[in-house]
């Protein structure tokens, strides 16, 4: 391991992390915008009212635009595993790849073929079928994310599986441990709330720009109470799942927690640091033991090891599991050269005791075991903090919607910033999740520096340079048809139901 160039890990990092970040600028809007339009179909279909059918075509449109450019950024995402990350894609790709082929193969192609019927299926199929299948597409994206978040989630807690020192692989025992894990379904739970925000922000955020412009204001009023109410209850429910997401980050990752909050010595009943010296007491200990004198590990703590952990047992200090790192990585070794042999048998359960250890083997010094703790903590107060400020201002942009015009113009432009600040936010806690789990690729078994591809560093800053620039090609192209879309405005839907309550006012 010596041998791998430091310049290569950061390039094949970076460019991982700018494919991620471009490709999530399109999912949480897919996905919060099939919800709400789902809604808005469904509204049209109970009521009969024209002016709901006409609100859910107008999303739907947006949808699309964003769907497509999303599906051309996930491909590339995925690919990357066996071009830049090949020895990670060997080490578990058998438990890795389950979720991600499940994702492909079933909720991939339940989305592009339900997505088709919404788009071209208005008065070819029934009003239910139509719905149905708006209904399904939304969740088939959401099902999609549900494997996906399997996959991130085994790196974040590996689960269900066992190493074989054979075929040098981690291969799955458990799928249902994996599937569903704890950690999965608090994650799943998790993004799809966030996504939902902003979602809810996207919708707000273009009612409030045909408000400032005095277009389209019926239209605009309606979809910002829809957006609005859609953003206060997902925005609660982030919050809360994000409660649960800090309890198992204190059991699972005690260091991203650490690193989350700056936190370099622990102890009971710890405080939380909102900025600065302006703390909360008490309120950490809570935030991860759900007890106000419960004990929470810094930075140093988990370093020198010694303190009691949630399961009863003393948490050894990072030298003995580097030490026990590099006794597996010996009897692998050794394992390996005597295959065959009687000698192999004694070498294999000598690593079993300590295989557990075995990415700690790769570790040279503890302080790579600590994550860029300003980027963390920084992230993680971003995100909160504005998560924090949506909340309050859903539940500000609805009373006003509820009350109709005139809305105060700096309301209105403060509603239009609420897009890229809930992106800013999903963003940071992508940041808080990844970044906080260096130095692991799969926590505590496989570091980064164990699971780069041996490319040359100067073809992979390539790479990254030019996708830098497709990527960048193809969000512009996609924001442009969509602020085109917008400026179009909602159209008259071309048919026209025969409902009786079609002309009935809201």
């Amino acid at each position: 391991m010596n041998s791998i160039d430091l310049g290569l890990i950061d390039w094949s990092r970076a460019q991982f992390a700018l494919t991620a970040m471009f490709h999530w600028i399109f999912v949480p809007l897919t996905i919060g915008l099939s919800i709400i339009m789902a809604s808005m179909e469904t509204a049209y279909y109970v009521t009969g009212r024209d002016y709901w059918l006409r609100t859910a075509k107008f999303w739907m449109k947006l949808f699309g635009v964003n769907f497509a450019v999303g599906v051309a950024t996930g491909l590339i995402l995925e690919f990357e595993f066996g071009t830049n990350w090949s020895n990670y894609s060997q080490f578990v790709g058998d438990i890795f790849g389950a979720p991600l082929a499940i994702e492909g193969i079933v909720a991939f192609f339940m989305e592009s073929t339900f997505v088709a019927v919404m788009f071209f299926g208005w008065r070819k199929v029934s009003r239910g079928f139509h719905l149905a299948s708006t209904w399904l597409t939304s969740l088939g994206a959401m099902i999609s994310a549900w494997w996906i978040l399997v996959a991130n989630s085994w790196m974040q807690h590996p689960v269900g599986m066992t190493f074989n020192p054979e075929t040098v692989r981690n291969e799955m025992t458990d799928f249902a441990a994996v599937a569903l894990s704890p950690v999965a379904v608090t994650k799943f739970f998790h993004t799809v709330m966030s996504c939902s925000v902003v979602g809810a922000a996207f919708v707000v955020g273009v009612s409030c720009w045909y408000l400032l412009r005095s277009r389209h204001t019926d239209f605009a009023l309606r979809s910002l109470k829809v957006g609005a109410l859609a953003g206060i209850i997902a925005a609660l429910a982030t919050a809360l799942t994000g409660d649960r997401s800090g309890v198992e980050a204190a059991t699972y990752q005690p260091m991203k927690l650490a690193a989350a909050e700056g936190l370099r010595d622990g102890g009971k009943g710890a405080a939380l640091t909102i900025v600065g010296d302006i703390k909360v007491p008490r309120m950490l200990s809570v935030l991860a033991t759900h007890d106000p004198y419960g004990y929470v590990p810094g930075i140093n703590d988990i370093l020198s090891g010694g303190y009691t952990q949630g399961d009863g047992t003393k948490a050894l200090p990072a030298a003995e599991k580097m030490e026990r790192g590099r006794r597996a990585l010996s009897e692998f070794s050794l394992y390996r050269r005597t295959m065959g042999t009687p000698e192999a048998e004694a070498h294999a359960k000598a690593l079993e005791k300590d295989v557990k250890y075995f990415g700690y083997g790769f570790i040279k010094d503890e302080a790579e075991l600590v994550p860029n703790v300003p980027m963390v903590f920084w992230s993680f107060r971003v995100m909160v903090g504005v998560g924090s400020f949506l909340v309050l201002w859903f539940i500000v942009m609805f009373i006003l919607a509820r009350r109709g015009e005139p809305i105060w113009r700096w309301a209105l432009i403060i509603g239009l910033l609420t897009i890229p600040m809930a992106y800013v936010a999903g963003e940071a806690g992508w940041i808080v999740a990844e970044v906080g789990r260096q130095p692991w690729a799969v926590q505590d078994l496989l570091p980064l520096k164990a699971s780069v591809s041996a490319l040359p560093t100067e073809d992979v800053r390539i790479t990254f340079i030019v996708f830098a620039i497709i990527f960048t090609v193809l969000l512009a192209a996609g924001v442009t048809i969509m602020c085109r879309a917008i400026g179009k405005g909602p159209e008259e839907p071309q048919e026209r139901t025969t409902d009786t309550m079609t002309n009935v006012k809201a």
